[in-house]
């Protein structure tokens, strides 16, 4: 993604060589500019992704600007430059929102790499906002959340099909969200004004489905006290919705075979047989063309069954919808617990992307819960996702970041990246002690403030940001 930088600095070598920088090493575009005031001018004529802006600057320091910069855009990126390097200055400028500070002289490598980052943190936090207005506007079927085409796709077919009386089957890993499809389809149909009632096939013991399903007679067996209505006579001119399916019995398959292809059912222990006017939808996360080759299904059930067929994606496979999924559940379970969380840190949201969803949609709505439950401000953050799986990598991932470059150039890159996460363990360790850092390391201490200081580490800053997650 390119960009446009605003540099603000009032000496002029220093806006020419920056603008250079930038020019020959990204794609961006850099607008420079000497004079604070006029700067401020060009951020509200003008958008910028990143104000990168000296500390020590006549009339307008740095942290007055950046007051001023966040008050016209707030969601902007802000890099401070100091050739007076302190703790107070450095942790004023992030406290006030800095994204990150530069201590002069830099390398040209130094302020690439942050610059990429703050650009990359941009496009998170444009995301975040593009998809809290979607969200704020969008209606959906039954609650389907979702902008792949994998969904648009399947809303589109649930338009095509509710209307209709034909049977649907819906399949997909647990967790795929198979009965807010169902639901879609009942209430999109013409016979939305009746009840959709829902049949755990799997949860139901065999021995009690008969009579759950069709109902019995007084009498009928032990405990049978008095007549008893089933669940298809309560969805009658509604529809019927039989999830996992592929866990009935061959005899209760065949008794379902004769409710869809006649419409006929008796209760248990009666001679009556009842006509019923139902809508079919079944669902499993079964494959049935395997359990027919293992005589575990029907096949003539199978193809009354899958006249229609709806297959749901792994949340995995549309991972693009994880961020509008996540701000759908925030919205919900925010309501529901009288908190007034208004948005996701960009830090949560990656850590919410890279995690893997065996559980699919599920799953995420019991983080985003939790999540909820744990959060104590107005944003949802990293530390309040609780995240089984969560842990810092020790060892950088040999990726694409490096993949293009030549070897000592990746080695180096390899090595800092190294360093940075192995020491920021080390603090974490140590609640931010440089000393009982460097024992637990095994290491000097005057060795790891080098490091540190190597990659740009500042054991005051972090203890301060960890007492604050604390």
């Amino acid at each position: 993604m390119s960009g446009r930088i605003l540099i603000i600095d009032d000496e002029k070598d220093m806006l020419v060589l920056l603008g250079r920088i930038i020019s020959d090493g990204t794609e961006h575009e850099p607008v420079t500019e000497a004079s604070a005031f006029k700067a401020l001018e060009l951020l509200r004529e003008r958008h910028f992704d990143l104000v990168i802006t000296d500390l020590k600057m006549p009339k307008v320091d740095g942290i007055k600007l950046l007051e001023q910069v966040t008050k016209i855009n707030p969601d902007i990126s802000v890099v401070i430059m100091t050739a007076y390097a302190t703790i107070e200055t450095a942790v004023e400028a992030i406290q006030k929102g800095a994204y990150d500070y530069i201590t002069k002289p830099f390398r040209r490598e130094r302020i690439l790499l942050t610059i990429d980052k703050a650009m990359k943190w941009q496009e998170i936090v444009k995301e975040n906002k593009t998809l809290r207005q979607a969200l704020a506007g969008k209606t959906n079927l039954s609650g389907l959340v979702g902008s792949t085409p994998e969904l648009k796709e399947i809303s589109q077919r649930i338009k095509q099909v509710a209307p209709t009386m034909a049977t649907v089957l819906i399949t997909g890993h647990s967790g795929t969200g198979k009965e807010l499809i169902a639901k879609a389809i009942h209430e999109n149909s013409l016979r939305s004004s009746k009840k959709m009632v829902t049949v755990n096939c799997a949860a139901i013991p065999e021995q009690v489905i008969e009579s759950e399903l069709f109902g019995h007679v007084k009498g009928a067996f032990t405990g049978a006290w008095k007549d008893k209505k089933g669940l298809v006579e309560e969805a009658h001119g509604g529809t019927l919705f039989l999830d996992e399916i592929g866990d009935l019995s061959l005899h209760m398959q065949m008794k379902i075979l004769r409710l869809l292809q006649e419409g006929e059912h008796k209760a248990v222990g009666s001679l009556v047989t009842e006509k019923t006017d139902l809508r079919f939808i079944a669902a499993t996360n079964q494959n049935l063309k395997t359990a027919i080759k293992e005589k575990r299904f029907r096949e003539d059930l199978y193809y009354r069954l899958n006249v229609i067929h709806i297959e749901l994606p792994p949340l995995n496979e549309r991972k693009k919808d994880i961020p509008l999924l996540s701000y759908h559940f925030l919205k919900k379970f925010a309501r529901a617990n009288q908190k007034d969380i208004r948005t996701i840190s960009p830090e949560a949201m990656q850590t919410i992307l890279s995690q893997d969803f065996p559980g699919n949609v599920r799953e995420l709505e019991n983080i985003i819960e939790r999540a909820v439950i744990f959060c104590r401000t107005d944003t949802l953050e990293k530390r309040d996702l609780y995240l089984d799986n969560e842990r810092e990598p020790l060892y950088p991932d040999f990726n694409e970041d490096v993949n293009g470059l030549d070897f000592k150039t990746a080695k180096e890159k390899m090595i800092r990246k190294f360093y940075r996460e192995y020491i920021q363990t080390l603090l974490k360790k140590s609640n931010g002690n440089v000393s009982r850092a460097a024992e637990i390391g095994g290491i000097q201490r005057q060795y790891l403030h080098r490091l540190m200081k190597e990659t740009d580490i500042d054991a005051v800053d972090f203890r301060n940001k960890f007492e604050k997650e604390v």
